[in-house]
């Protein structure tokens, strides 16, 4: 139980954002895309985010994993979350931490061709 360890609460907004994962998983996805395709190159995580999706959207992923993708996705796409994203420098600072505490749970599941997509996705394939 998250409460058992200290530092491991969740917010009310990750809490939030997982609840809505389950309730809309194709909404999520939908407002992701739809939110990276307007912020793409500008995000430092993006390759890191984008590639959790299509980890996500894999067959071969494991429910828990999935899941866990899709709350972190949910969180993203929050319009509103601890830190505003409208704030110059800071505004994504929360969303990074939530990207990458997700990608260090679940990084033994994203195979090389999710980050292959990924960097294809946001025009980033190198030759």
């Amino acid at each position: 139980m998250a409460q058992d360890r200290p530092g491991t609460e969740f917010s009310k907004a990750e809490i939030e954002a997982m609840r809505r994962a389950a309730r809309d998983e194709a909404g999520v996805f939908r407002d992701f895309w739809d939110r990276i395709r307007t912020l793409g190159r500008k995000l430092p995580f993006a390759d890191d985010i984008v590639a959790a999706a299509f980890c996500a959207a894999d067959p071969a992923t494991p429910s828990r994993v999935k899941l866990l993708i899709v709350g972190a996705l949910a969180y993203f796409v929050m319009p509103f979350d601890a830190i505003p994203d409208f704030l110059p420098m800071i505004g994504f600072t929360d969303d990074a931490a939530v990207i990458a505490a997700t990608i260090a749970a679940i990084r033994m599941h994203m195979r090389e061709d999710h980050w292959e997509k990924a960097r294809r996705f946001l025009g980033r394939t190198e030759g």
